[in-house]
């Protein structure tokens, strides 16, 4: 197993564990950003929440990030 393989073992073990905490992160991120940006970009804030979560979700395999 080299190197990689085991980095991403680690990672989707710790996305196994912490998957609501990291999804709960990411919509407080997004929702910081759209403050922060005045609403001017919600739909590309919530796009790119979106695809870190979807990301998440290929990493453990599950649909259990999703916090909102």
């Amino acid at each position: 197993m080299g190197f990689m393989d085991k980095a991403k073992a680690k990672l989707t073990d710790a996305v196994d564990k912490n998957g609501d905490k990291i999804g709960g992160a990411l919509d407080k991120a997004g929702d910081l950003a759209d403050t922060r940006t005045g609403g001017k970009h919600t739909s590309k804030i919530d796009q790119g929440v979106k695809k870190a979560k979807d990301a998440l979700d290929g990493l453990d395999r599950k649909k259990d990030d999703d916090v909102k």
